[in-house]
């Protein structure tokens, strides 16, 4: 039996796992969503004063509070800053570490470091003039959902914490390079912010050389939102993984 963590990215909660939990629990695994702080259905606590270590602290007091070990690491778009960190700081209580369409950081980088001028402009203009400093959910066209899979995304996103989205996350390449690693790349449609990590996951100079080794990468013909556009494909991913 396999133990399964997965964490949603922004404006998301524990919700858009549904079908990839169950999936997996019907397999014989243990598997557990994270809500991170202030989104989701604790979407009551958003502050000016969640940070990025916050949203770490949630995933490892959740890792240590289910008592789990060997854990199958899954994180998705911006949880890919936090599946790096906990990777660093839990090492030994993680057996592999999937980014789902996600951010892989270069030490000192921050979640907002690889997008556009503009993107970057535009959310913290947003967050400005918001009173809880978050900026707001895209619609789930974004993702390359429509249809009903749209509508059941949008009635559940939620305003996202924007303090992570400038803080630099410093940690050892040694040490999370040491687990292995997949890397699923959603390309029907690509989303913007993911593009700029694309290349990382496949240049062997990356992480000073450490990426490649012990990593492998995986497409899938679907939007940025797997867990919801095909979460048997993903299923299959992960189940890989054990």
């Amino acid at each position: 039996m396999a133990h399964f963590v997965l964490v949603h990215g922004a404006w998301h909660g524990a919700w858009c796992w549904r079908y990839v939990t169950d999936a997996l629990i019907r397999a014989g695994h243990r598997a557990h969503a994270v809500t991170l702080t202030g989104v989701g259905e604790r979407a009551h606590l958003l502050s000016p004063d969640i940070t990025l270590q916050t949203h770490i602290q949630d995933v490892m007091h959740a890792i240590e509070h289910e008592e789990m070990h060997d854990v199958i690491l899954v994180v998705h778009s911006y949880a890919g800053m936090i599946g790096t960190a906990v990777a660093d700081r839990m090492t030994d209580r993680l057996s592999h570490l999937v980014y789902v369409d996600a951010v892989v950081p270069k030490p000192g980088e921050a979640w907002g470091g690889t997008h556009s001028r503009a993107t970057q402009e535009s959310r913290l203009k947003a967050a400005e003039a918001s009173t809880l400093y978050a900026f707001p959910p895209p619609g789930a066209s974004l993702f390359g959902l429509d249809g009903p899979q749209a509508d059941w995304v949008n009635r559940r996103q939620t305003p996202h914490p924007a303090k992570p989205y400038s803080e630099p996350l410093d940690f050892s390449i040694e040490r999370v390079a040491s687990l292995p690693r997949t890397f699923v790349s959603c390309t029907q449609p690509t989303l913007a912010t993911i593009d700029a990590i694309r290349p990382r996951v496949t240049d062997p100079r990356f992480w000073d050389g450490r990426w490649l080794p012990g990593s492998r990468v995986i497409e899938m013909a679907t939007g940025h939102d797997p867990m919801v556009s095909d979460p048997e494909g993903l299923t299959q991913i992960l189940l890989s993984c054990t």
